[in-house]
């Protein structure tokens, strides 16, 4: 068994740390409440997940093939491990029967009021890519994506102290105890206090930036 594989069976510890930006794969990440009160939309999430397709009830062949999910993140979560860190989203994710489409001109369009499997929200930081949802003229209910280009973290706005975490497939930092937690791939300059989340803490950050 490897070590990293004991810290996990472990589970995390109960304070989970709550933040409303992070930077992680070029991008700048903010949640959909910070969103509502910012003149930038950073909140727009995909990812590439597989999932099994059959023709009908009676399909004896279904086929696994990869899609991708749009949302936009309500959370961001920092999993404490001791030994390591992880980062998780927790997203509002888009149906991808009713909520998904494609125009004539190739762009795809989503409905963010169709709500997908609200049991399955989570991914972790390092698979998400950035999208931005611009609404349709034609209709209003149907948002066009964009994709988002990388970003440098040049001192600019949300990115001020943050830097890119390493992806978790990686081999990740290793330690006898508890005293080796000095690796932080988030803001640390920020006010904050602990609040009850069912039977976690969670210390919820006052401000990200500027």
């Amino acid at each position: 068994m490897t070590e990293t594989l004991r810290w996990l069976a472990n589970e995390p510890r109960r304070d989970v740390i709550r933040y409303s930006g992070y930077g992680i794969n070029g991008y700048s990440f903010h949640t959909r409440e910070h969103d509502l009160r910012s003149t930038t939309k950073n909140s727009g999430v995909t990812v590439e997940g597989e999932s099994l397709h059959v023709s009908s009830a009676k399909d004896k062949n279904p086929v696994y093939v990869n899609m991708s999910y749009y949302g936009v993140i309500e959370d961001v979560w920092e999993l404490n491990y001791i030994s390591f860190k992880v980062a998780v989203f927790r997203c509002k994710w888009v149906d991808n029967k009713t909520g998904v489409k494609f125009d004539e001109h190739g762009f795809t369009l989503v409905d963010l009021n169709k709500e997908g499997d609200s049991s399955d929200q989570f991914i972790m930081a390092n698979q998400a890519k950035q999208v931005f949802y611009v609404s349709n003229q034609n209709d209003g209910r149907w948002s066009v994506i964009l994709t988002a280009k990388h970003k440098l973290y040049d001192g600019g706005d949300v990115c001020d102290n943050i830097e890119e975490t390493p992806s978790f497939s990686n081999q990740l930092p290793e330690c006898e105890d508890s005293q080796n937690e000095d690796v932080s791939y988030v803001r640390e300059d920020c006010e904050g206090e602990y609040i009850e989340v069912g039977n976690s803490k969670i210390k919820k950050r006052k401000k990200i930036a500027s």
